[in-house]
């Protein structure tokens, strides 16, 4: 199964992501902002980043930048519940596999994970 480093402010939000995709079999690491996240990436080998695009410190489009920058075969899919964040992704078409709307329920962000893994 993959590694998976989930970033998400939302406290409650990423552990339920975290729990439902350890389910799967994944094993997940959990960052509260993108600077966080960025620092365990440069930490660890991850398959998958998982995160939210409207955090504080540093968001997910820039963290999506950096992290693509650093590791070019990483897989990105964000997450966002503002249609105006979604579109700021679209420069980034090249760089993510896709973008979840929240809020989703559990199945839906398994079968992303599950399609973005399997790209």
């Amino acid at each position: 199964m993959a590694k998976i480093l989930i970033t998400e402010d939302e406290d409650s939000l990423r552990s339920f992501v975290a729990r439902a995709l350890r389910l799967d079999g994944h094993e997940t690491d959990e960052a509260a902002d993108g600077a966080e996240g960025l620092e365990k990436l440069k930490d660890g080998v991850y398959d998958l980043l998982l995160s939210d695009i409207r955090m504080p410190v540093m968001d997910g489009i820039e963290l999506a930048h950096q992290a693509k920058s650093a590791f070019p075969t990483l897989k990105i899919l964000l997450m966002t519940g503002y249609a105006e964040q979604r579109e700021r992704a679209d420069d980034l078409a090249e760089k993510i596999v896709d973008v979840v709307s929240k809020p989703f329920a559990l199945p839906d962000i398994r079968k992303a994970v599950a399609r973005a893994l399997a790209a």
